[in-house]
């Protein structure tokens, strides 16, 4: 029989690591997704994205809003993101030795998007986009309560995505769009040497007793760790359409598909050194020798599936100065239900690692206020739900949570070609129990996160 106490510890790290997504504990739409996808949008709390198609970005929001950008456009846009994550303990257990108990999981990030398009004729529209779709990145000191379940999480996307636009009829625009997306995805976390060796020793005594493995490296060890890694291209797509109410109003419908990744990588292994010469010294003459490669290096496969989102934007021009937008998407979080994870390493077993996460929904409201014919100003909020459906299913890798946005920017013409977009966004993210028992070793990780999240954004636009 295979010694499931390692293994599964394994398995759970690797369909964490996979699961995380490039900037912070708290991310900003729900789940892993990043929806810093313009600065423009940032300032309206993205309210109206997939109908206002005020420039390029309207490539990643809804491509059927290229038809209304005449002649050739670039947007370049930036935005650094500074959340807090602070992990309060209460009653996690049993409390390992050397574990600090509370922790900031926060780490502050970048993140930048790029767009083109260009008129084909006065119909059709190409347009070109780059950005970060999902992403994130935690970090924990090494020696806290939590460092057997996480230390370090990091998942970068990079999405890149040719569009065409049709003007069907004044009123009638369509878009379609296909996506090529790189993932690249790294976990670290501490292995309890001590406990490993118990596990061991139970599933294969009497070739190695508790007492002489724990003696060797002491329960509650800190020297062993692992540290997962993959990686993957694929395939998506992204539709949308663009319809004139009337003159004053318009709705917009996108969607975007999921992407399916089947990421290759490695499990890279630091073992405490008592630990390893009396796990090799125990096995090497019994029936259970080629156990001894259990810590060994290995490639490993994980399949992903990242979720499809439906989005309606609706905009409104109430008078010469002020317009109204809305905003609701949802997000197809459920296909969340299970990770398949395979090892090279022939001791080690495959795993199906089951997920329990629902859909969510994010609704927005927003408004843009021209000053003048050179400066426009932009207000929004906006409800984010988390996917997590309960505290028992949290984990300090995601310990996301429902998040209301304020956002405020403003638009700055500075000559007929040219202009800026800045936005600032605060997330008020809700106090976030956690209450998460680790299948193989019953750690229990007990405890609130208070989080929040601040976004400066910067967009350069340029019309050729």
């Amino acid at each position: 029989m295979i010694m499931k106490t390692s293994m599964n510890k394994c398995y759970l790290a690797v369909s964490l690591a996979l699961l995380s997504a490039a900037a912070s504990t708290q991310t900003y739409a729900s789940g892993f997704a990043l929806i810093e996808n313009s600065a423009s949008g940032m300032g309206n709390a993205f309210a109206g994205a997939a109908a206002i198609a005020e420039d390029a970005s309207t490539i990643w929001f809804n491509p059927a809003g290229m038809t209304k950008i005449s002649g050739t456009t670039m947007v370049i846009a930036g935005h650094f993101i500074s959340p807090t994550a602070d992990f309060t303990n209460n009653g996690s257990s049993p409390a390992p030795v050397l574990g600090t108990t509370n922790a900031d999981g926060g780490q502050s990030a970048s993140v930048a998007n790029f767009y083109y398009t260009t008129q084909l004729n006065d119909d059709v529209t190409f347009g070109l986009g780059i950005n970060a779709p999902f992403g994130l990145e935690t970090s924990y000191d090494e020696q806290w309560i939590g460092r057997y379940t996480a230390t370090k999480s990091e998942m970068l996307t990079i999405n890149i995505n040719p569009a065409l636009a049709f003007k069907v009829s004044d009123k009638l625009s369509l878009g379609v769009g296909f996506n090529w997306q790189y993932i690249d995805a790294t976990l670290a976390n501490k292995l309890d040497a001590g406990a490993i060796c118990q596990g061991l020793a139970a599933n294969f005594a009497p070739a190695l007793t508790s007492g002489e493995c724990t003696a060797a490296v002491g329960f509650g060890d800190a020297n062993s760790g692992q540290s997962l890694s993959g990686d993957d291209t694929s395939w998506g797509m992204n539709i949308g359409l663009l319809y004139d109410l009337s003159s004053s109003s318009r709705l917009g419908i996108a969607y975007r598909s999921g992407v399916n990744h089947d990421l290759e990588g490695r499990v890279d292994f630091t073992m405490d050194t008592s630990f390893m010469t009396a796990l090799d010294t125990e096995l090497a003459s019994t029936p259970y020798a080629a156990y001894a490669a259990l810590f060994d290096d290995s490639d490993i496969t994980a399949h992903l599936e990242l979720p499809d989102t439906l989005a309606l934007s609706y905009v409104h021009i109430l008078d010469s100065s002020l317009t109204l937008l809305a905003d609701v998407t949802w997000t197809n979080w459920s296909k969340f239900q299970e990770l398949k994870i395979k090892y090279a390493n022939p001791v080690q077993s495959d795993s199906v690692i089951p997920e329990k996460w629902g859909n969510s929904y994010r609704f927005a409201l927003g408004a843009n206020y021209k000053a003048s014919d050179s400066m426009m100003y932009r207000v929004g909020v906006a409800l984010d739900q988390t996917p997590i459906q309960a505290d028992t299913d949290r984990t300090p890798r995601i310990p996301d949570n429902d998040r209301k946005w304020l956002s405020v920017g403003l638009a700055y013409n500075i000559d007929s070609s040219s202009s800026i977009d800045i936005g600032y966004s605060h997330l008020f993210v809700d106090d976030t129990t956690i209450n998460n028992t680790d299948p193989v070793h019953t750690y229990l990780i007990s405890g609130t996160y208070e989080a929040s999240v601040d976004i400066i954004s910067a967009q350069y636009n340029m019309k050729f």
